[in-house]
């Protein structure tokens, strides 16, 4: 019996050990999880809380009222801002990735005077903030009659995007130079090595520029703010959840519930799209 008791005594002994080895190695990825999870937890519980509980002392829903999220959609359109949403970035991603792989192949895999002058100018474009030239592209577009809609937004899109170029660049010169080299020698154009030899290896980048690219389009404020605030109709989820914010900021469990409706679309897309998107992100900076 004690040789039993001594042997479960020392097999627990080296669990807590391997336990407390485990959060020795990883306290700080831990910490930083909790630090990341710990508001959308916050945020979640709130969302089902009633209007007198949100933001007291209580963290835990006394009783739970998922009618707040149903609250939500018969006090602003919300389904307008969706769509308005995936209107643009959809329409965005799409232009960026039809205007940006052929100026990234062009980078990467010919041969040509200028080709490195023209890379360092899409680097310096990306380190100018859109801000820059806020004023005279609204010019612009209001000349244009397009101030009020979210077209002034979706249409640059189709001059190339800097960053999507530098990515799917830093992708594309990671693929052997032999299978370019392969299709020429069979007589195959340039386009024709680019859509059949190269974009079928090159999923996983461009799959990580045009998550890259939605994701900065659906989270976009200022874009919307600035050429279609004046016209509601055409607000996107993150211009009307501002707003929903200020017309309900007494109601903060309405408003938590409207943050989670804005919220789990773009999460479920990254879930659903990590794979790709961290195998572009780990292949896009092999070479320089």
């Amino acid at each position: 019996m004690s040789n039993s008791l001594a042997t479960r005594a020392a097999a627990g002994g080296r669990a807590r050990q391997k336990v407390m080895s485990w959060l020795g190695l990883h306290a700080i990825a831990v910490a930083l999880a909790i630090a990341f999870i710990g508001p959308i937890v916050f945020i979640l519980l709130t969302s089902l809380m009633s209007d007198q509980q949100a933001l007291t002392k209580n963290l835990w829903p006394t009783s739970w009222h998922w009618e707040n999220f149903g609250a939500v959609f018969d006090q602003a359109p919300l389904l307008q801002y969706f769509f308005n949403s995936v209107l643009y970035a959809g329409l965005a991603t799409i232009l960026m990735l039809i205007s940006s792989i052929p100026v990234a192949y062009a980078l990467s895999r010919l041969k040509w005077r200028g080709r490195n002058m023209m890379f360092y100018l899409v680097i310096v474009a990306m380190m100018l903030p859109p801000q820059v030239v806020a004023v005279p592209m609204y010019v612009l577009w209001a000349k244009a009659g397009l101030t009020g809609t979210l077209w002034p937004l979706i249409l640059p899109n189709l001059v190339g995007d800097a960053f999507s170029i530098f990515l799917l660049r830093q992708f594309l010169i990671t693929i052997p130079q032999s299978y370019s080299d392969s299709a020429r020698l069979d007589g195959a154009s340039e386009f024709k090595t680019l859509f059949l030899v190269i974009l079928p290896m090159a999923k996983p980048g461009i799959a990580a520029a045009a998550l890259f690219s939605f994701l900065n389009a659906w989270n976009d404020y200022f874009g919307p703010l600035l050429y279609a605030g004046e016209n509601p109709s055409n607000w996107t989820l993150s211009l009307g959840l501002a707003s929903f914010r200020g017309v309900h900021q007494v109601q903060w469990n309405l408003t938590m519930a409207a943050t989670v409706l804005v919220m789990a679309p773009i999460i479920l897309l990254f879930f659903f799209a990590q794979k790709q998107f961290i195998e572009g992100i780990k292949f896009s900076g092999v070479k320089g």
